[in-house]
């Protein structure tokens, strides 16, 4: 058992790890390396949010399409992954249509 142990910790030491990146709906690729990352199984909307706090860049998953939102705060972050309808939240604070060019990326 320790044999093995030690086989499968040297197998991980000798793997690199490779970063992920997803493209945005701007058909922009994007390293998710600076992002801290949360699946979110508690939304018919959301499937995935991640956010690169010292960029304020947010990106969402849903409907299976990444978007990117630029300039969005810590403090909203917080409040979509602690809101009562992640979804709903979503739709009238953060998404394009609800908060105009607000969030655009340039």
């Amino acid at each position: 058992m320790v044999r093995a142990l030690i086989f499968l910790l040297a197998q991980l030491a000798g793997t690199p790890i490779v970063s992920e990146a997803v493209e945005t709906g701007e058909h922009r690729l994007v390293d998710l390396r600076t992002f801290e990352c949360w699946d979110i199984t508690r939304s018919t909307l959301l499937q995935r949010v991640c956010y690169d706090r010292a960029q304020l860049d947010l990106i969402v998953a849903s409907n299976g399409a990444y978007r990117r939102y630029c300039g969005v705060t810590a403090d909203m972050v917080e409040r979509l992954l602690g809101a009562p309808s992640m979804g709903q939240f979503f739709n009238r604070n953060i998404r394009r249509e609800a908060a105009g060019s607000r969030y655009d990326c340039t």
